[in-house]
């Protein structure tokens, strides 16, 4: 009993870990793929963001470039 508390609280940690990390997507950004710029390129709606990329990116890149 006194090590299936700590395990299970690791396991508890180690779950929701896992979680946030998938659950990364762009919850602010709203890409919109610009097709009259070229092909596979992307542009935030909400923060101007510009990449080139196959689909459409998955995490925000406000501030990047």
């Amino acid at each position: 009993m006194v090590i299936l508390v700590p395990l299970l609280l690791v396991a508890v940690f180690v779950a929701l870990w896992v979680m946030r990390r998938g659950a990364t997507l762009t919850r602010v950004c709203r890409w919109r793929e610009d097709r009259a710029a070229g092909v596979d390129l992307w542009r935030c709606a909400v923060c101007g963001a510009v990449t080139q990329a196959r689909g459409a990116p998955r995490h925000c890149l406000r501030g990047q470039g």
